[in-house]
C-alpha cells in the first residue's frame, strides 16, 4: 500500500505534464478538486457498505463528524492559498520553500500529539528537507537548460508560505488526532471528511465562478490524474488512523524517484548531482528514523 502511494505522488506531476495541451492546462483545477473529493467519498460509502465493518465501539452521534469539518476547511483553505501564493513568487521558489512544510509538520505532530522525537529522528527529518530541496533546485533538467536557478519571493510571498506551512502541517496533525480518537470504522471517518470537503468545494467554486463547462479540457489523463487522487487519499487516511504523519512525510519524500523515473522516461530530462545527492539523504533518513534504535 505504501509503495502504491509512493509511485501515485512521484506520477502526479508527469500526469499533469501530459495533461496539458499546447503547453497550458485545459481543465479547470477547482473542478478537479471536487471530482476528486466525490469520487474519495463514494468510494468511502462503497467500502463501508461492502466491507466486513465491526460494529462502532460508540453509538453515532452528529458530535462524531462535526471535527471533521475543521480538518475539511483546513484542506480546503491550504489548497486555495498554493493558487493565490504564486502570485508572490516563481513556481520554482515555491517548489523549493514547501518543502519546510515537513518541519512544521513534525513540530506540530511532537507538540499537539505528545510524541517525543529523539536527535536521531529529527536528524532523519531534516535530512528529508534536505533531500526535498536539493531535489526541487535541479534534481532535473532538460537537454540544453541552465545549470542553476534563480528565486524570487516578496515579502508577502513569505508570509503566505509561512501560513502555509502551518496549515499544511495542522490539517494533518488534526486529522491524524481525530481519526485516532474515535473508535469509527475509517470508511466511516472518512464519509464525513469527505462529506464536508465536497460540500467546502462547491461553495468555493460556485464563489469563486467558473468559466466554461465542469468538465470542460478533460481527457483520459485528467480523468487517471482524479482516480489517483482519489485513491492515494484514501491510503492516507489508512496511514494516519494506523501509522502517524511521519510515515506520510517518508512516503512523499521517497516519491522522488518514480518521479524522476518516469521524467527522464517520458519528457528525456537528465538526472543531475542534486539527485544523487536527494537520494542519499533520503536513504540515511529511513536508516536513521526506522532502522537505529
Amino acid at each position: 500500500m505504501l509503495l502504491l502511494s509512493v509511485a501515485i505522488y512521484g506520477s502526479h506531476a508527469p500526469l499533469l505534464t501530459l495533461c496539458k495541451v499546447d503547453g497550458a492546462i485545459p481543465f479547470s483545477s477547482t473542478s478537479v478538486v471536487v471530482l476528486v473529493e466525490l469520487t474519495k467519498l463514494a468510494l468511502s460509502l462503497l467500502f463501508l457498505l461492502v466491507g466486513a465493518q465491526e460494529p462502532p465501539g460508540a453509538a453515532l452521534s452528529w458530535r462524531h463528524a462535526v471535527p471533521f469539518a475543521l480538518s475539511a476547511l483546513l484542506y480546503a483553505a491550504n489548497n486555495n492559498l498554493v493558487v493565490h501564493m504564486q502570485l508572490f513568487m516563481d513556481p520554482s521558489t515555491f517548489q523549493v520553500l514547501s518543502n519546510l512544510k515537513i518541519v512544521s509538520t513534525a513540530l506540530l505532530y511532537s507538540l499537539l500529539l505528545r510524541r517525543r522525537l529523539g536527535w536521531r529522528r529529527w536528524l532523519a527529518l531534516l535530512l528529508l528537507l534536505a533531500a526535498g530541496v536539493a531535489y526541487s533546485c535541479g534534481g532535473l533538467r532538460g537537454h540544453g537548460d541552465p545549470g542553476g536557478m534563480r528565486l524570487h519571493v516578496t515579502p508577502v510571498g513569505l508570509l503566505l508560505l509561512s501560513v502555509y506551512c502551518l496549515i499544511s502541517g495542522l490539517s494533518a496533525v488534526y486529522t491524524e488526532a481525530i481519526l485516532k480518537s474515535q473508535a469509527l470504522p475509517l470508511s466511516l471517518q472518512n464519509i464525513f471528511l469527505y462529506f464536508f470537503g465536497v460540500l467546502l468545494n462547491l461553495l468555493g467554486s460556485v464563489w469563486s465562478g467558473m468559466e466554461g463547462g465542469f468538465l470542460e479540457g478533460f481527457s483520459p489523463w485528467v480523468l487517471l490524474v482524479v482516480l489517483s487522487q482519489a485513491l492515494n487519499g484514501l491510503i492516507m487516511s489508512v496511514v494516519m488512523k494506523h501509522s502517524s504523519n511521519i510515515t506520510r512525510l517518508f512516503v512523499i519524500s521517497c516519491s522522488i524517484l518514480v518521479n524522476a523515473l518516469l521524467s527522464v522516461v517520458l519528457f528525456n530530462l537528465q538526472l543531475t548531482l542534486l539527485f544523487f545527492m536527494a537520494v542519499a539523504c533520503i536513504g540515511l533518513a529511513v536508516y536513521l528514523y526506522y532502522g537505529v534504535t
